[in-house]
């Protein structure tokens, strides 16, 4: 640590906690964050400003305007670039601090590529709308004893907590199935408000700040849930919840890690009106010979990170260079599957 980190984090410095030795462990410390929207943009700014050394940002979406009401990174000149916000939220993270080593990852966080993109952090840091995700990287916290901060906002709610691995209960121990789409509230059936994002991810950041400077016993330990609308603050008691019959830190078999390649996946994006399409394999695309290709049959608009296709008044598809696409204007599954096809050629 030199004198400009010294000056720089001067205040967090004389907060006793962390003081110099525990910001030497966070200039050398490596986070990644996957999913950065209302919840990733909060974590990852008070990350890079108190000065951890790597920040891995992985996000598969671009920007909308609907997400400027509470996702604090971005602009509306970002919507208007068409930006994915991995990219988008990289530039605004290293202008605000240029010491940070910030690695934008544009993809879905997958069975495909979840060791190779977290299997190197500190810590992980869930920023993401679904829980399959959270499964994925709860397998992997396990596998590779690698600690994440679970986090999620519906309304003016949310919960979080920080798992260590075969250490405190994993995710599957309190949550052991998969709770059925449709069958929760979202931020699209019951809407969210940005301060309850920005008080679970801040509790997030301080959890990550508190494991990464060595302050391991301020960790608060629960299933932390806060209602910012009707003042209600419940931190519940889980070191019982382990489970010794847990399919993942239990009997140690990481079902959702373990599905490796699959078959085309369509998925509808909650309230979107979009088909987000998946490969299911690794897939490298050329999207300067397919804007060549697809330009005499409809307007192509292209950026470094994406390019959009508009077959027709009604539907738009946004592709990018590892094979996904998002099919806007319908939540036909088999439609949005068969443009894909028509595309490729598959």
């Amino acid at each position: 640590m030199n004198g400009e980190d010294i000056e720089r984090y001067s205040r967090q410095i004389r907060f006793a906690p962390i003081g110099q030795a525990g910001q030497k462990k966070l200039i050398d410390s490596h986070v990644a964050i996957v999913g950065m929207g209302a919840l990733g943009s909060v974590s990852a700014q008070h990350l890079v400003r108190s000065g951890v050394g790597k920040l891995r940002i992985i996000d598969r979406d671009v920007l909308e305007w609907s997400n400027l009401q509470r996702q604090v990174l971005y602009t509306e000149d970002d919507v208007r670039r068409m930006l994915p916000k991995a990219a988008a939220a990289a530039e605004r993270l290293t202008s605000i601090n240029s010491s940070v080593a910030i690695e934008p990852i544009i993809a879905e966080l997958s069975p495909m590529n979840a060791e190779s993109l977290l299997g190197d952090v500190d810590l992980i840091i869930d920023g993401s709308d679904n829980f399959f995700v959270r499964y994925l990287m709860n397998d992997i916290s396990l596998k590779l004893r690698i600690p994440w901060i679970y986090g999620g906002v519906v309304g003016a709610s949310g919960m979080t907590m920080t798992i260590l691995p075969h250490e405190t209960p994993c995710f599957r121990c309190l949550f052991p199935v998969s709770i059925e789409a449709g069958a929760a509230d979202t931020c699209e059936t019951a809407g969210v408000i940005s301060p309850a994002v920005d008080l679970i991810a801040s509790i997030q950041a301080t959890e990550a700040l508190k494991w990464l400077s060595g302050s391991v016993d301020a960790l608060h330990g629960t299933l932390l849930q806060a209602d910012l609308w009707n003042n209600h603050w419940t931190p519940l008691k889980v070191s019982r919840s382990k489970r010794k019959d847990c399919p993942a830190c239990g009997e140690q078999h990481y079902h959702y890690l373990e599905q490796g390649e699959q078959e085309l996946a369509a998925a509808s994006l909650c309230g979107r009106n979009t088909i987000q399409i998946s490969p299911g394999r690794t897939m490298t695309v050329s999207l300067d010979q397919l804007a060549s290709r697809l330009a005499p049959i409809g307007a192509v608009e292209r950026n470094p990170f994406l390019l959009r296709f508009k077959r027709d008044e009604s539907i738009s598809i946004v592709l990018f260079p590892d094979g996904r696409a998002l099919i806007q204007g319908t939540e036909d599954l088999l439609l949005a599957k068969r443009i894909y096809n028509e595309i490729y050629g598959l």
